[in-house]
């Protein structure tokens, strides 16, 4: 198989996985990722290849490769993508978000870059391993899971928990790295070697019911909701700056002063949001704040009928370091006085986690990296948003995000197409990314 034929390869199968729709909206029946997981058996069932299925929830299926080492002793390595996407407002697309188009060069659609395009490449890379007759010293895992978009209850998370045994390894490759960065310093390409912790919380606020033709001083939830959500957006939280931000600022193409200010606590805010593309801006400022999103309202019976509760679902992400204690002062500070009339649930919580970089892993992710950008050096990346990664991490398992994108994929492409409008990915980065993949199998677990 040359490699055009991989590019092509990865592209089509790509584009099935979009048009299977297994969009998870956090609700158990939703996902279906037993489509592409059967889509991604049928593609790779064949000699040398072992495939296993798990199923927690009907209809919430995962999938595992496996190629054994023989070498008991030598390190495993499972390469980890999830098969749901995100939910879509078609209205702001132009393009059928689950059409799978190719167009000048692109793959348009949901999940093109969260985080299909990299399942398709470990795919395509695992069947060209089996194919040749690969045989590592390591053991060589794909893991295709569901549910990631929601937590991992029926994917990631139930597997570490409950078959670990056939999943576990020493290293994992996951979402999401690969992006190229051009300033002063030179060339780098990202690796993501942590993310932010989820706290998510549910905020309860009361009222009293009454007939809604006779608003006049009535004690309205929804009214006292909105105060909240207010009080939530104005907020500014104290910055925290963490070692992986303070390497990844120095790659950044901003002027000097910007980059100081981005690493100074007292300065990170008003930094972030003098950087003119605000698609960056938003980027520095998650990496250097505890943030807080309301974005689900739930309340209300009827047009005519004040409503006495309200619910308010936050996306809160933490920072290194960061408490559920931590979360608990930073909703008083934000609230204040309104803070003892608000109930809080916890919805899911998890800490930030990291990987170090000074591993055999991370030296073969830089040659890898470097056939192609020879002048690359990498630099490691604190994602604000979730992924499975940090499941293996509890274990002891080393885990990065890494792809491999070429130049015309920019941080501020990447960061407004994830989860936005109009997410596509060029072809050519899906055969590098391929690429990637097969030389770190080959590295890392020799044969």
């Amino acid at each position: 198989m040359i490699e055009r034929d991989r590019t092509a390869e990865v592209t089509d199968l790509l584009q099935h996985l979009i048009r299977n729709r297994c969009v998870n909206d956090g609700t158990p029946a939703s996902g279906q990722e037993i489509r592409n997981a059967d889509l991604l058996r049928s593609y790779l069932e064949g000699p040398g290849v072992e495939v296993e299925t798990y199923e927690p929830v009907p209809g919430r299926r995962s999938l595992l490769v496996r190629i054994e080492g023989s070498d008991p002793d030598a390190p495993a390595v499972c390469f980890c993508g999830h098969t749901d996407v995100v939910p879509v407002s078609p209205d702001g697309w132009s393009r059928d978000p689950f059409g799978g188009e190719l167009v000048d060069g692109e793959v348009w659609g949901r999940g093109a870059l969260d985080m299909l395009n990299m399942t398709a490449a470990m795919a395509v890379a695992t069947k060209e391993l089996a194919a040749t007759g690969w045989r590592p010293r390591g053991t060589y895992l794909f893991l295709a899971v569901a549910d990631e978009e929601a937590g991992g209850k029926h994917g990631a998370r139930w597997l570490v928990d409950n078959e670990w045994d056939d999943v576990g390894a020493d290293y994992l490759i996951t979402e999401s790295g690969g992006l190229v960065l051009e300033s002063a310093a030179g060339r780098h390409v990202t690796v993501t070697a942590g993310e932010k912790g989820v706290a998510w919380r549910r905020l309860r606020v009361r009222g009293t019911p009454g007939h809604g033709s006779m608003p006049f001083g009535t004690d309205n939830a929804l009214v006292k909701a909105a105060e909240v959500i207010r009080r939530l957006a104005a907020y500014r939280p104290k910055a925290g700056i963490s070692d992986l931000w303070r390497a990844y600022v120095q790659a950044m193409d901003l002027d000097d002063d910007v980059r100081a200010g981005l690493v100074d606590p007292s300065r990170a805010w008003d930094a972030a949001a003098s950087i003119g593309d605000p698609r960056v801006a938003k980027f520095a400022n998650a990496c250097t704040h505890m943030t807080f999103s309301p974005n689900v309202v739930s309340g209300g019976v009827k047009t005519n009928v004040i409503p006495d509760v309200v619910d308010i679902d936050v996306d809160i992400r933490i920072l290194p370091g960061d408490t559920g204690d931590d979360v608990a002062a930073n909703l008083t500070e934000a609230l204040g006085d309104l803070a003892p009339a608000v109930e809080v649930e916890t919805v899911e919580h998890g800490a930030a986690s990291s990987s170090p970089v000074e591993t055999p892993m991370w030296d073969a992710i830089g040659r890898a990296v470097r056939k192609v950008y020879p002048e690359a050096s990498l630099v490691p990346r604190l994602t604000a948003g979730g992924t499975d990664a940090r499941f293996y991490r509890e274990k002891g398992t080393i885990a990065y995000g890494a792809a491999l994108f070429t130049r015309s994929m920019t941080v501020a492409d990447f960061t407004t197409r994830f989860h936005g409008h109009d997410e596509r990915v060029d072809v050519a980065s899906l055969g590098l990314t391929a690429s990637l993949y097969l030389d770190l199998a080959h590295d890392v677990l020799g044969g």
